[in-house]
């Protein structure tokens, strides 16, 4: 199993203050104004947002969420976004370091009734992608909504193609699409899990 690793990450951190223009670039503040706008519900009980960065999106998405679990393998990155919450003088947000797919955030009781796989999935290869699918099955509500947000022309890191990791989260037990959203720079889609019985 194989994912892009942690050093790798930690260095680009390291060496930029934003490595990807997240809080800067035009294309980042709007792809994450939309993915915002689509989401289906004003509130949410719990929200897990795997591959927090530096907190770009773990900042809007708390004013949205009772409490939102945020988490990243990058120390550099998790400790901004940490500091970013305080000083925002934001409590409610769980920020984990955790090596996912191998390991995962405690579950709320009932599960995340919304989880956001945002420019996360692709460095992940065959078998920690299943591993990861697998997580994320275990982890969402019945009645909860998962959203996939992913950069779709080729890069060197990239172990999966945008389109194939949205369809793998898109067949997922019980899901059903709500929206979907595709340029030539990135795909958005949303899916609902239906109530078992």
């Amino acid at each position: 199993m194989a994912v892009v690793g942690v050093d790798h990450f930690e260095t680009l951190y390291r060496q930029h203050a934003d490595p990807w223009c997240a809080g800067s670039a035009w294309y980042e503040r709007r792809k994450r104004a939309l993915l915002l706008a689509a989401l289906g519900r004003e509130h949410y009980r719990h929200a897990f947002e795997p591959g927090c960065g530096n907190g770009d999106l773990t900042l809007p998405l708390a004013a949205r969420c009772r409490r939102v679990c945020a988490v990243d393998f990058a120390g550099t990155a998790l400790s901004r976004c940490h500091a970013r919450l305080a000083e925002q003088g934001i409590k409610h947000v769980d920020t984990l370091p955790l090596d996912l797919p191998r390991a995962w955030p405690p579950v709320p009781h009932g599960g995340f009734d919304l989880i956001i796989v945002s420019e996360l999935a692709y460095y992940l290869d065959d078998a920690a992608l299943a591993l990861f699918l697998q997580g994320v099955d275990r982890c969402l509500a019945n009645d909860g909504e998962l959203v996939a947000c992913h950069f779709r022309p080729d890069f060197d890191d990239r172990l999966q193609t945008t389109d194939a990791l949205h369809a793998a989260l898109g067949s997922l037990r019980g899901l059903v699409p709500i929206f979907k959203h595709q340029e030539s720079a990135f795909a958005l889609d949303g899916w609902h899990r239906q109530q078992d019985g």
